[in-house]
């Protein structure tokens, strides 16, 4: 049976990477606010709601600033609690008070020394660290974790389960005259039950009809196509999947041959990506393919990676050039839009860059009825 809990091996080695980057660009002390870095580096993750802080030093020793009761596991080296509620009520100024025990605790530590933060979300409260340089240690940090560790990895297939959860249920219930709020309720419910407790988060595209965006109180009609783009994140690990289901269960000729078209740019995707190649010439292939379709545009990205947040690197986007690296986990979402197919079409699968090319994670149907 797999585990997700915290694995402090795999945290201690994210911890090593980033000192040796830290080592490269002569980085003393690196402070990480954002709670997907916190999160990947001391194991626990924490809620929107609370203002957690880690400190990496150059030696290894790794402090965690936690609200109220420490965590019971963690890669730390010390845990330092500040007060994230008084009396049971959560504190606004949260942030001054995680960022004024840090700073109590450290400032011996970080005055006077080169530190590297996140410059998206470093705040004026950190700057009683007293530092002689403050450099961005994001663009670092995005490229580390690309390379998804095996903890990462059994938490993004337990998230791809539940995506694989959803599409039987919406496989299930979809109809004319379905209402696309009941769908998205069921569809929130299969992915609990599959994970057996509370969603990170879900995806973004429910409407039919649509290209997407959330659910509303409307009813499918029978002649229209459902695009469904969900992401479900186990314990902070995002999938992001889309299929598109004929709500009559009988798709038209063109939508049919559109959805084919679609399906046939995996078979690209799989013969073509391996470490090294370039995410954006694979962008230009497909969309020179897509363009041949008979019906249907193709304008938007190709994919993205996934991990901590839902559009991360590599991106298969004319905007970036990213090549493929070895652990990167990414989707794949061929799509064809046009008024005659009722809006359009979007099928999305999950890959692992290996060695020899990629692996195929959203082992789902990509039927359209």
């Amino acid at each position: 049976m797999e585990t997700y809990d915290i694995d402090i091996g795999a945290c201690r080695g994210r911890q090593r990477r980033l000192i040796e980057v830290m080592q490269n660009v002569g980085l003393e002390v690196v402070i990480v606010t954002q709670v997907e870095h916190v999160q990947w580096l001391a194991g626990p993750r924490y809620d929107w709601l609370f203002q957690p802080i880690a400190a990496l030093t150059c030696e290894g020793a790794l402090y965690l600033v936690c609200p109220q009761k420490p965590p019971e596991t963690a890669a730390a080296d010390e845990l330092i609690p500040y007060q994230a509620k008084w009396h049971s009520t959560l504190r606004n100024d949260q942030r001054h008070e995680s960022s004024r025990v840090l700073i109590q605790h450290l400032k011996n530590i970080t005055r006077g020394r080169r530190l590297g933060v996140e410059f998206s979300s470093f705040g004026q409260h950190l700057l009683g660290l007293g530092a002689s340089e403050y450099l961005d240690v994001e663009p670092h940090l995005y490229q580390l974790r690309r390379r998804k560790d095996a903890d990462e990895l059994a938490r993004l297939r337990k998230a791809i389960s539940g995506t694989a959860a959803m599409y039987d249920a919406a496989r299930e219930m979809i109809q004319p005259g379905v209402n696309e709020l009941d769908v998205f309720q069921q569809l929130q419910g299969a992915a609990v039950a599959e994970f057996g407790e509370m969603l990170t988060g879900t995806g973004n595209d429910y409407q039919c009809g649509s290209r997407g965006g959330p659910p509303r109180s409307r009813l499918a009609r029978a002649d229209e196509l459902y695009i469904l783009d969900l992401g479900p994140a186990f314990r902070g690990y995002f999938a992001d999947n889309a299929r598109t289901f004929s709500v009559s269960g009988e798709p038209s000729q063109e939508q049919s041959k559109a959805w084919t078209r679609c399906c046939e740019v995996f078979a690209i995707v799989e013969d073509r990506v391996k470490p090294g190649v370039s995410a954006r010439a694979l962008f230009d292939e497909v969309q020179q393919f897509l363009d041949q379709a008979p019906l249907g545009v193709f304008n938007h990205h190709l994919g993205h990676g996934i991990g901590l947040f839902p559009h991360e690197a590599p991106h298969l986007n004319p905007h970036w050039d990213d090549y493929f690296e070895l652990g990167d986990v990414f989707t794949v979402e061929p799509g064809l839009y046009a008024p005659e197919l009722h809006v359009g079409m979007r099928v999305e699968n999950d890959y692992l860059v290996v060695e020899r090319g990629v692996e195929l994670l959203s082992q789902i149907p990509l039927e359209l009825c």
